[in-house]
């Protein structure tokens, strides 16, 4: 789980609870005119905006990945990958068939070369494998950005069929008070929706697809490599390059370490 976008969303909520019990009770923020417009006007809006299908990929692939995190980090991948790499240099592409790993792309990948496919089939499967999944994450943090755009505007015209309520049943003092609080709440909701949920999870998801994009590539040429039956030591090198420059030093004094403990 990622807790920082479930810890970021929680605290979210209990500030704006917070403020509002301080000042009377979560009834008085209850509007359904309110509720209508926002949600029912955002997804009208976003529905225009995308196809149907790709709603029903990208939001509840978006949700996933928004509040999960990776199993594994760029510099385990690296580690597993020279792991794997010195099974298959040792006992051939038949000794990885009974390696395990909890990476289902990288699971795939280590399939493919176990059992003999040739070097273009293995790219050419994993390259579409990682292009379609990037493309439904990306379509998912495009929908929630969308509805991001639209609660505040869907807010304002909340707001101004409460005034327009509210003007035209003046001669009733009794009804002012209503229609103005629905017209505010209309705002309030939007704004809401927007800052503390949609727009946050659309930048997370923008985040989670860059760093997707570079660990699935990274997999996809250390499958290459191994294929190749590259050296462990080679392939460890090679994958290197896509770890930050203090990374990749971190990792060469501890195997300087490892080393320096077995003389």
């Amino acid at each position: 789980m990622d807790i920082a976008t479930s810890l970021g969303l929680l605290c979210g909520v209990a500030v704006v609870s917070t403020v509002i019990l301080m000042g009377g009770n979560l009834e008085m923020f209850v509007s359904e005119h309110a509720f209508i417009v926002i949600f029912g006007g955002s997804f009208a809006a976003t529905l225009i905006r995308f196809p149907l299908t790709s709603m029903l990929h990208g939001l509840p692939l978006g949700a996933k990945f928004a509040f999960t995190m990776r199993r594994m980090t760029q510099r385990d991948l690296v580690d597993e990958l020279a792991g794997i790499a010195d099974i298959a240099r040792k006992q051939g592409p038949v000794g990885l068939e009974k390696v395990e790993v909890e990476d289902p792309f990288l699971a795939k990948g280590i399939r493919f070369v176990a059992d003999g496919y040739d070097t273009s089939f293995i790219r050419d499967n994993l390259e579409r494998d990682r292009d379609n999944f990037l493309t439904h994450l990306d379509e998912g943090q495009k929908i929630y950005r969308a509805v991001g755009d639209c609660a505040p505007a869907f807010g304002m015209i909340g707001t101004l069929i409460g005034m327009v309520q509210m003007f035209a049943n003046m001669t009733d003092p009794s009804k002012l008070g209503p229609f103005m609080a629905g017209a505010l709440l209309a705002t309030f909701y939007g704004a809401a929706l927007a800052n503390l949920f949609c727009l946050p999870i659309a930048d997370k998801l923008h985040l989670k697809l860059v760093d997707e994009e570079i660990n699935r590539t990274l997999i996809i040429d250390g499958i290459l490599m191994i294929r190749e039956a590259k050296s462990p030591a080679l392939v460890r090198e090679m994958l290197l390059a896509y770890l930050p420059e203090k990374h990749r030093h971190s990792g060469e004094e501890e195997e300087g370490a490892g080393e320096a403990v077995a003389a």
